[in-house]
């Protein structure tokens, strides 16, 4: 999580869902929840802010999680207009579903309803996955019926929360093992009317993919018969993995096609770029023989140092249609700020250009310190 981000749940915050719960309850203990919500708010990161006033809600509402559920239900606002135009303020119901999902585990039913609900402001992909392992025969059913329902954010739900490796989430080890169940749901979903929707069914397949590559590409293959332009781009979507990785059925199915007549130059600006700037990458593809498509990644080689192995960074790049004779133009900024999941360290970085999983020098830059 970005350090800014942390910030949105601050002291403002707790005091807006204070005067919520308030309204939705006179009997809430406003003042006392306020100060317990704050206490120890500034040491947290984002998700942590989150549960930290789950918890001080737990403690001001109820003990009974029959009675405390309805007020938090009578709390909410009205649905988000526009799921892909919210920004961070869809962060703002999180407490409410870490609140089901650590109270209500013991009640699925009541739970789930509850997460339908929720999700229409915000999103439970967290909090769902626990009863989706514990209660598979309830939950299941209820994620298949979901795909068919009105709001295009409970229908994501059901492709994001059943996602086996879903970011900053516990992994889920039995949709790994078989993926069955979640593909079943996503043949659902493959041709949703929401593009918010399409985006997730492709990441969940592309999670399925770096568990069961002939899996997905089997699915992939099938969904590309006769595929109208929006499955097509979720497949490209779905395959962009297994395309980094050079896998030659996936990079097929994307459109890789030859490649061996293109030539590949361009440049790279500043050639010595320092940690904490951004390094430009331009691209220029030439096409010697017959029309061909080329599917592109950049792979950057980081430099090795006393006690660390070097490592290497794919970057998917977009597919480019190539007429005979045709070039292509194009650029790709890469950021060395420094992250949480990478430390840069200075010295000699080797750039290969991937053509339809080929891979073509392109040049080296040195990073400074």
């Amino acid at each position: 999580m970005g350090e800014a981000l942390k910030f949105f749940f601050d002291r403002l915050r707790v005091e807006r869902i204070a005067d919520e719960f308030a309204r939705a309850w006179p009997a809430f203990p406003r003042e006392t929840f306020r100060a317990d919500a704050s206490t120890g708010l500034d040491g947290l990161e984002l998700l942590d802010r989150a549960r930290h006033i789950a918890e001080a809600l737990a403690r001001a509402l109820p003990p009974a999680y029959e009675e405390a559920l309805p007020i938090v239900l009578a709390s909410l606002g009205a649905p988000l207009a526009d799921p892909m135009g919210q920004g961070m303020e869809a962060f703002h119901h999180h407490p409410h579903a870490v609140f089901v999902e650590r109270r209500g585990l013991g009640h699925p039913e009541p739970s789930l309803a509850a997460m339908r609900e929720i999700t229409r402001r915000s999103s439970c992909e967290f909090a769902i996955r626990p009863f989706i392992e514990r209660y598979p025969a309830l939950t299941l059913p209820t994620l298949e019926r979901w795909t068919r329902d009105p709001d295009e954010r409970v229908r994501r739900l059901v492709s994001e929360g059943t996602r086996p490796r879903l970011p900053w989430a516990a992994r889920l080890a039995p949709f790994q093992a078989d993926p069955s169940p979640v593909l079943a749901l996503l043949e659902k979903l493959k041709d949703d009317p929401s593009a918010y929707v399409r985006r997730s069914v492709a990441n969940n397949l592309n999670d399925v993919a770096k568990d069961h590559p002939e899996v997905a590409l089997a699915v992939t293959a099938r969904w590309l018969d006769e595929a109208p332009p929006e499955r097509r781009r979720l497949v490209l979507h779905a395959l962009r993995g297994l395309v980094r990785a050079g896998h030659p059925e996936a990079i097929r199915l994307a459109g890789g096609e030859g490649g061996d007549a293109i030539e590949v130059s361009g440049t790279l600006d500043p050639p010595r770029p320092r940690i904490g700037s951004d390094l430009r990458f331009a691209i220029v593809l030439t096409n010697k023989g017959a029309e061909t498509t080329a599917v592109l990644a950049l792979r950057v080689r980081f430099p090795k140092s006393r006690g660390h192995r070097g490592t290497t960074k794919t970057f998917k790049l977009p597919t480019k249609r190539l007429a005979a004779g045709g070039t292509a133009k194009f650029s790709k900024t890469v950021s060395f700020a420094p992250r949480t999941t990478r430390r840069h360290r200075p010295g000699l970085h080797e750039v290969d250009l991937v053509v339809n999983g080929v891979a073509r020098p392109f040049g080296a830059f040195e990073l400074l310190a």
